[in-house]
């Protein structure tokens, strides 16, 4: 019987673990402290995990200094030492394997990293490296509550709601790995607001009010996120409900250090220090450390940073290289490279020059966050037919939000949108750091208990992709319509049945399924979209053999029933009319990263 009710951040940059005591009447919501080697032979605890993963050589596999208490010789180091010591040695570092578990041109099951490092670095998979971060945080909580192993507990997982389903079932599959059984999945920016229910108490119906549009706004060290929740009276109580989600952005703090250290660097080098690409690693780390001491919010500005680049060769000592960076430049050089003013009808810059790249991932080809957001705001008006506005409320999550400064740029240029109507407010009492942890672990009391719930369900729509019926032209192919299968906000768990269109169902031959998402638009189960815009995401193509009679290229009448379950895995079911034929495709793993089941009951 579970005791806790345990809410888990895996970020892309820091990780954190929070609990309620499921025995009280009251949520009180706690933060785990997890022990983790800090610097080589020291042992600390901290309230966040870094997601960082350093493969150490041998030498340093034999050292006690890498050792933990937990494992004699575990082969690899999580958590502050792999941070730094990967700054290092980049190539025996691997960092946003979350980001990578939503890239679905790789095996996420195969072991790719580190991307790209030499053949003599043991390489792991995105998905077992999420199980890593998972097992060191089940082992700190077992060392904590030994009668009461995570295991046995109510697990509540953070992931990112643009998370495909696919990426949603490898999360689950490193928590199977990782030895968590007992486990649901919460949107990050849904686990945010719960967190600042839970801090707000019964005072948040003092915050906001009916009508208001609350956008969440969470720029983490590797991501950003934007989700839209409206509120609304209904029989005289305020009901929340999720809206509108955007896209998951590789944009963050880590671009803000890389920013940074590029200006720094070009002032040393016009001083006569050029730098080779580790002491650039360690300016950049040192760069991360002036950014967080020099942008806090709490307590006395400190004006400078200092920072000691090791030299090189023999005079390694004797040529440190040193050097002060400046408040005024990192609030100036951060603000307006990342959250420069601009119209509401701005989109985010493509590189036009970067048609042959690295291949790796799928970092964001424009730094500014404020056209990110403006494009994300236009897309979920357009999807509304202009029923959504502008936020009246912003509710800040992510570590990047620890400075006022940022904040204060992004309100500023929402009140410039607002022109005419009232500017939007901040809403106070935010946890930036372990908000997802602690608000996952309230849903999961609120769920035990009852409470304020958020509605939203899933937080996509989905379409199968159907050929328009059309003569036969030479040298081209029939367009393909989006037809809704699963609306956005069915409540997972929930089914559709679409009996009012009829389709034609080729079996007995190998075919390919197309399915398409959308996190902005709003269409009934069952419309028929004509023609698929910028705002449909492709899933990569399903491919399988749907069986038949004798005959091939068998064409059966057929309508559908679609389901999204409790994982948020798409499953669809082709339903004969006459005969009792039922064939299922549903979304599963496979090399590629993503395939169907398919087969007949």
């Amino acid at each position: 019987m579970p005791r806790y009710v345990v809410g888990i951040d895996l970020g892309t940059t820091n990780s954190a673990l929070a609990y309620v005591p499921l025995e009280e009447d009251s949520a009180s919501v706690m933060v785990l402290p997890i022990p983790q080697l800090v610097t080589v032979g020291a042992w600390e605890e901290r309230s966040l995990l870094p997601s960082f993963l350093y493969i150490p050589t041998l030498e340093e596999s034999s050292s006690a200094g890498y050792r933990s208490p937990w494992a004699p010789a575990p082969g690899f180091v999580i958590g502050e030492l792999a941070r730094r010591r990967g700054a290092e040695a980049p190539q025996r570092l691997i960092a946003s394997a979350k980001s990578w578990l939503c890239v679905d041109t790789v095996d996420r099951q195969s072991p790719i990293l580190p991307w790209g490092s030499e053949a003599d670095v043991h390489r792991l998979s995105p998905v077992e490296v999420s199980a890593r971060y998972l097992e060191h945080l089940r082992t700190a909580w077992d060392q904590r509550f030994p009668d009461s192993p995570l295991a046995e507990q109510e697990v509540f997982i953070g992931v990112p709601a643009s998370f495909d389903p696919v990426a949603r079932e490898l999360t689950m599959r490193a928590a199977l790995l990782a030895g968590l059984e007992r486990v649901t999945l919460i949107e990050e920016p849904l686990a945010a607001f719960y967190a600042w229910l839970a801090g707000q108490g019964d005072e948040w119906r003092e915050q906001v009010r009916a009508g208001d549009l609350v956008l969440v706004c969470d720029v983490g060290g590797g991501t950003t996120d934007f989700t839209l929740i409206e509120v609304r009276a209904s029989e005289g109580q305020l009901v929340l409900e999720r809206i509108a989600v955007g896209d998951h952005i590789l944009l963050g703090g880590d671009n803000m250090d890389l920013a940074l250290a590029h200006a720094v660097r070009a002032r040393l080098e016009a001083a006569g220090h050029p730098l080779d690409t580790w002491q650039f690693q360690a300016l950049a780390l040192a760069c991360r450390e002036a950014k967080e001491t020099l942008l806090r919010s709490a307590g006395e500005k400190q004006r400078s940073f200092p920072v000691a680049l090791l030299g090189k060769g023999s005079r390694l000592i004797g040529g440190t290289i040193r050097t002060e960076i400046e408040r005024e430049l990192v609030e100036e050089l951060l603000t307006e490279g990342f959250f420069p003013f601009c119209s509401p009808e701005s989109e985010p810059e493509d590189n036009p020059l970067a048609t042959v790249a690295e291949w790796g991932l799928p970092y964001a080809a424009d730094a500014a966050i404020t056209r990110h957001l403006a494009a994300f705001l236009h897309r979920a008006r357009a999807a509304s037919g202009a029923r959504v506005g502008l936020p009246s409320a912003v509710l800040f999550h992510g570590g990047v939000f620890h400075s006022e400064v940022f904040r204060h740029r992004v309100m500023a240029l929402l009140a410039r949108w607002s022109r005419h109507a009232p500017p939007p407010r901040s809403l106070p009492g935010t946890d930036f750091e372990h908000a997802v942890a602690r608000g996952a672990a309230y849903y999961g009391f609120v769920r035990k208990r009852g409470g304020v719930r958020i509605r939203g369900g899933v937080a996509h729509a989905f379409y199968l992709g159907i050929a328009a019926a059309m003569p036969a032209v030479p040298g081209m192919q029939p367009p393909i319509k989006a037809f809704c299968i699963v609306p956005r906000g069915l409540e997972e768990g929930a089914e559709v049945e679409l009996p009012q269109r009829e389709f034609a169902l080729t079996v007995g031959r190998e075919s390919v399924f197309r399915f398409f998402q959308s996190a902005v638009r709003s269409d009934p189960a069952g419309a028929l979209v004509e023609h698929i815009g910028p705002e449909f995401h492709e899933l990569p193509p399903v491919r399988t053999c749907l069986p038949g009679s004798s005959a091939v290229n068998q064409r059966i009448p057929v309508y559908l029933q679609a389901k999204v379950n409790e994982l948020g895995t798409l499953e669809l079911w082709f339903v004969q009319r006459s005969g009792g034929g039922r064939w299922k495709l549903e979304f599963d793993l496979r090399a590629a990263g993503q395939r169907t089941k398919g087969g007949s009951r």
